[in-house]
């Protein structure tokens, strides 16, 4: 009756172990180290750069606990602050020998201590938010005025286009702000002009002035300039988490706060400066014809001015060349980006732009065919020509950057293309560093309190109900070494929030076994014999349990779906709390009785506390 069978007890085994072997690396803590990472987005960090690590801290008289590549950045673990500087100062002089043009990002970071055989099993610690580790918090504000000022731009040359197309004669186009105005020499042409962009610009609000020289003034309506700026917030969000993760930061919070502001946070970075250069990492990309005239031949040999309307560009892998101020496309159009071989199969980069860019491309290309276009990237002020290249034919939303020269620099370009570029500007209006030591105290007071809390309660139940509370004491703690074995496995993030959740979660899990101890003790108190009193109690008070657990899992789903940020973190934990304390409270507390009373074929009694039982009253005319 009252007997698991083998794979049961198979079964709590493994998760007894799985639960200790993934919340152990929570236990060794955190050491100081050095994180390496590139400062430009055609920089790729591989494995060579291990070695030159490893030479560079040799040479610096550093032994370093190890030096590894870890996603997209070299990471060199440490074991006192001490060392973490000599070894920061050591691999900026070595790998940036010229400070106004660094190229690699060296940081202070911080790794867990965890033995490596933890690591190869791939047994990691939880990620700490900012509130516990520490690191850098940063509050941007986008410039929501150039945003709608790049709206005005493009509706600009879509309007010049579209009057050119109906051949709608104007006497000329300029743009102020966010402001569009055309001018006309009659209000006949002026209303026709008005109707056509009425129709093809609905979001723009196009007015008429009473002046001498009519003029049509073109302005974002409320509605359509609200959808540009969440457009460019959301742009900018998107953006900001490509770069990030990049650069390996682990469990970084990028989120919208307010209208036009966003919220970065990178824990365990400590170096405010190089954070901003992280954060800074934003690139926008834009697609030029190149001039290959006489005249910009003249001008790159140095002979002659470079010509009108256009600029001299040669940073990086790109070679100089001479190319238009004006853009055919931009960042913001691509959809999609994938390294794919060209006719020839060699290596390009297959490009996807969105419906405006594929027009404007298709525009341009069928009057250039012959002529070349070169991408640019623009990266902290500075322009580098990735690539230039022939425009065999006409194409439109699709085509190819071809001359990449290897496979590896069209899979970096397409990485980068993929990870978009900024929609408007950003300054940062607000930053605060949040020391390691003031992570620690948190963590403390965080563990003093789950610790607390579950002493507290183990000695309630021990007392209360004997026996039966020691295994419930037993229950609760196999229930907290799978929630955090479950959010290690996951690599979740615990913030402080999530640690009170954790507190909670000890008091919803109890009470599972509260009722199953009371259920017990009414069976008893009905009359029913021990190893009977026991299975009914189990299988009667389940329901009970499921339905709490169910409605109390209904609303940790709600703050799960629809919270954000501290109110997240409590959602996660919360919810995976319930789940494992079902487990706990229900099968492990019954597999401790069955193994303890279950093998007792002839059962007296169980030690679960004081059974009351009421008193019987006399029967009539009983002797007393």
């Amino acid at each position: 009756m009252n007997r698991y069978s083998w794979w049961q007890y198979t079964i709590l085994g493994i998760a007894l172990v799985v639960g200790l072997l993934y919340t152990a690396p929570n236990f060794f803590g955190e050491a100081p180290a050095v994180q390496v990472s590139s400062a430009k987005v055609t920089l790729k960090v591989d494995s060579s750069l291990v070695g030159r690590v490893e030479q560079i801290l040799r040479d610096g008289g550093l032994q370093p606990d190890f030096v590894q590549l870890d996603g997209h950045s070299v990471k060199a673990r440490f074991g006192d602050l001490d060392a973490q500087q000599k070894a920061k100062d050591a691999l900026t002089r070595a790998l940036n020998p010229n400070p106004e043009d660094p190229a690699y990002i060296v940081a202070l970071n911080l790794l867990s201590r965890s033995p490596a055989w933890l690591t190869r099993v791939r047994a990691l610690p939880m990620y700490l938010g900012l509130d516990l580790r520490g690191g850098v918090h940063f509050l941007m504000q986008v410039d929501m005025r150039t945003a709608l000022t790049k709206r005005a731009e493009g509706v600009t040359g879509d309007a010049r286009t579209l009057l050119r197309e109906k051949n709608i004669r104007h006497a000329g186009i300029s743009r102020e702000n966010d402001r569009v105005e055309i001018r006309f020499r009659d209000a006949a042409t002026l209303e026709a002009a008005r109707v056509e962009l009425s129709n093809r610009q609905p979001e723009f609000l196009w007015t008429p002035t009473a002046e001498a020289e009519p003029r049509l003034i073109g302005t974002l309506k409320p509605e359509a300039a609200r959808a540009v700026q969440d457009a460019a917030l959301k742009q900018n969000i998107t953006t900001l988490h490509n770069r990030v993760n990049e650069l390996g930061v682990a469990e970084p919070v990028i989120q919208q706060q307010g209208a036009d502001r966003v919220v970065v946070q990178l824990p365990g970075v400590q170096d405010t400066a190089k954070a901003k250069d992280i954060i800074g990492r934003t690139a926008n990309l834009e697609f030029r014809l190149a001039d290959m005239s006489t005249e910009a031949r003249a001008a790159l040999d140095g002979s002659g001015p470079v010509p009108f309307g256009r600029e001299r560009m040669g940073f990086g892998r790109g070679a100089p060349v001479i190319v238009h101020r004006e853009a055919i496309a931009t960042g913001d159009m691509l959809t999609d980006a994938q390294p794919r071989p060209d006719q020839n199969n060699q290596p390009a980069v297959s490009v996807t732009l969105d419906a405006k860019g594929g027009r404007q491309m298709r525009d341009v290309t069928r009057e250039n065919v012959g002529n070349f276009m070169a991408a640019i990237l623009f990266e902290k002020g500075k322009a580098e020509v990735l690539t230039v290249a022939r425009i065999q034919s006409e194409f439109g939303n699709q085509f190819q950057i071809t001359g990449m020269g290897t496979t590896e620099a069209a899979q970096d370009l397409a990485l980068l293309l993929r990870a978009g570029s900024l929609a408007a500007p950003m300054e940062i209006i607000e930053e605060r560093t949040i020391g390691p030591s003031l992570g620690r105290d948190n963590i403390d007071k965080g563990f003093d309190s789950v610790i607390y809390g579950f002493f507290a309660i183990a000695a309630f139940m021990c007392a209360y109900y004997l026996l039966f509370g020691v295994f419930s004491t037993l229950a609760l703690a196999f229930n907290l070494l799978l929630l955090v074995a479950v959010l290690s496995m996951l690599q979740a993030t615990l913030t402080l929030p999530g640690m009170a959740a954790i507190a909670l979660t000890l008091g919803m899990a109890i009470d599972a076994n509260v009722l199953i101890n009371e259920r017990v003790r009414e069976e008893l108190r009905g009359g029913a014999a021990p190893q009977m009193a026991i299975h009914a109690g189990y299988e009667r008070a389940f329901a009970t349990i499921l339905d709490s657990n169910v409605t109390t899992l209904i609303a940790g789903i709600a703050l799960l779906a629809f919270g954000s940020g501290p109110v997240r973190g409590f959602a996660v934990v919360h919810v995976l709390g319930i789940l494992t304390s079902m487990f706990s409270a229900v099968m492990f507390s019954r597999g401790l009785v069955n193994l303890w009373y279950g093998r007792q074929k002839r059962l007296k009694g169980v030690s679960i506390g004081q059974v009351w039982k009421p008193d019987t009253p006399a029967q009539p005319g009983a002797r007393a």
